[in-house]
């Protein structure tokens, strides 16, 4: 019997070894990229809807903020989770500094308004934000 050759329980055991390992760097490199692709989603959907409604903003007649009470923009719908934040400041164009604000109410409105865009997803603020300008033409 001493001519028969086998595996020792050594041998499986270390073979058992190195297969797990590799399936933990596997699945670990699988989670990675899952996780990526989730966040990347997230930041595309974010930025298609900053952008429709920037485009939203600029197809509506002109708010002045200076006067009270004031209208706002609409803002547009959007999908589950998602959540739009918008900001117009009256900015004055000889200084190019933005108007005193007073309870919502601009101390001036000269016909140029910085837009902010911050879209929200879930428990996440701030997924992403685009700012422009809006101008009375």
């Amino acid at each position: 019997m001493r001519s028969e050759k086998g595996f020792t329980l050594i041998m499986v055991l270390v073979a058992i070894a190195i297969l797990g390992l590799v399936a933990a760097i596997f699945a670990g490199g699988i989670s990675t990229g899952a996780k990526g692709v989730a966040v990347s989603d997230e930041r595309a959907t974010a930025e298609s809807l900053a952008r429709s409604q920037m485009e939203s903003i600029k197809n509506q007649s002109y708010i002045y903020y200076s006067d009270d009470p004031h209208d706002t923009y609409e803002i547009i719908s959007t999908p589950a989770g998602y959540s739009i934040d918008l900001d117009v400041i009256p900015f004055d164009p000889d200084t190019a500094t933005p108007y005193s604000e007073s309870n919502g109410i601009f101390d001036g409105d000269d016909g140029i308004q910085k837009v902010t865009v911050t879209i929200d997803h879930n428990d996440k603020e701030a997924v992403f934000t685009l700012e422009d300008y809006k101008v009375d033409r």
